[in-house]
């Protein structure tokens, strides 16, 4: 229509229902029952999402929530390797799929859990990584979840904007690490979260230190912490400062990240259980 003529009969719609904004949030499977989303996001490659993830993860289920994470890290899917989860995922005739269970219960889908090898890269092109990451929202067998984390690959790409868009997400967290790069990580995570309406949660600062295993003193080898400063700058708290911790990465490498020992996060895990509940 080239020309409104305020006459809604002439089209048989109203101007307040053409002008209402699209929603683009797909529900999970029917059969399943999914209390609270996180996503755990930054604005860069290489800080740690999913080693913050798989420890949120780990956390939850051992204070009993029922837990899940969902892989969206397509290109470079790592969870099922840091849980030790080897066998492949699989589905039903309808197209539906099966998430597999870690040692600890914690559920997962992931596309290491969908391929022969896990070293097979992943050679696709956005809009086919993301129809991916919707599929395994909407056609995964996730059942009854307390809580669900959502491992998203670095920046602002199709992949982030389509959970965001696409998932009904809590909040996020967002990871950092204490580099020179800190401010553009996190303005740009922020910047993104406040975009799509998603509230941000905290902000975990990854490889902040590491302890001398002689004297215990702290060592900065990626310099003084800026992450403070930026975290004030947006009003928003810093809920960790994970060290670079050897035994942790060890265990990661052996698929075993449920047997690891620190508090680092316990504040923030604490903080997500108590998200209000509500059924997707």
């Amino acid at each position: 229509m080239s020309e409104c003529t305020h006459d809604c009969s002439s089209c048989g719609q109203s101007c307040a229902s053409r002008n209402k904004p699209q929603s683009f949030i797909e529900k999970p499977h029917e059969t399943s029952r999914i209390r609270r989303v996180v996503g755990i996001v930054s604005g860069k490659g290489g800080v740690g999402k999913s080693i913050v993830t798989d420890l949120l993860a780990v956390l939850a289920s051992r204070k009993g929530l029922k837990t899940a994470v969902l892989d969206a890290d397509i290109t470079g899917p790592s969870v099922p390797r840091a849980f030790g989860v080897k066998e492949q995922a699989y589905g039903t005739e309808k197209g539906e799929i099966y998430p597999c269970v870690s040692e600890g219960g914690v559920k997962m889908m992931s596309l290491n859990l969908l391929t022969d090898d896990e070293t097979t890269p992943v050679i696709w092109r956005g809009s086919l990584i993301a129809g991916t990451v919707k599929q395994f929202w909407k056609d995964v067998l996730w059942e009854d979840v307390d809580i669900m984390f959502i491992d998203m690959p670095p920046g602002t790409g199709d992949v982030p904007l389509t959970v965001f868009q696409s998932i009904p997400l809590d909040g996020i967290v967002i990871v950092t690490s204490p580099q020179e790069l800190v401010g553009m990580i996190v303005e740009k995570a922020v910047n993104m979260a406040n975009m799509m309406n998603i509230p941000v949660l905290g902000i975990v600062e990854n490889m902040s230190y590491i302890a001398c295993p002689d004297c215990g003193k702290e060592l900065r080898p990626f310099g003084e912490s800026r992450v403070d400063a930026e975290a004030e700058k947006h009003a928003i708290p810093v809920v960790a400062k994970l060290p670079i911790e050897p035994e942790l990465a060890r265990l990661c490498d052996a698929g075993k990240i449920e047997a690891f020992r620190g508090d680092w996060l316990d504040a923030m895990a604490e903080s997500l259980a108590q998200l209000p509940a509500r059924e997707r």
